[in-house]
């Protein structure tokens, strides 16, 4: 699962989306650009409601990547 912040996107609003998923288990990498900063998610991401991530304060999208079969 891909998380992207919106360009305006604080620092505090960066670790809430962290602290948001320290607390349910997940591991992630963040890569900060010069625009953007892009979480990627690791772990079994469907027990995360992507609803719920998108409207935590500074949550631009969030993408599913699909399983392989």
């Amino acid at each position: 699962m891909l998380i992207v912040m919106k360009k305006t996107a604080g620092e505090d609003e960066l670790q809430a989306v962290k602290q948001y998923l320290v607390e349910r288990d997940f591991d992630f990498h963040q890569s900060t650009g010069a625009n953007r900063t892009i979480i990627g998610v690791i772990g079994e991401t469907q027990t995360i409601r992507r609803d719920e991530l998108r409207g935590l304060p500074g949550v631009l999208e969030v993408f599913k990547i699909p399983e392989e079969e």
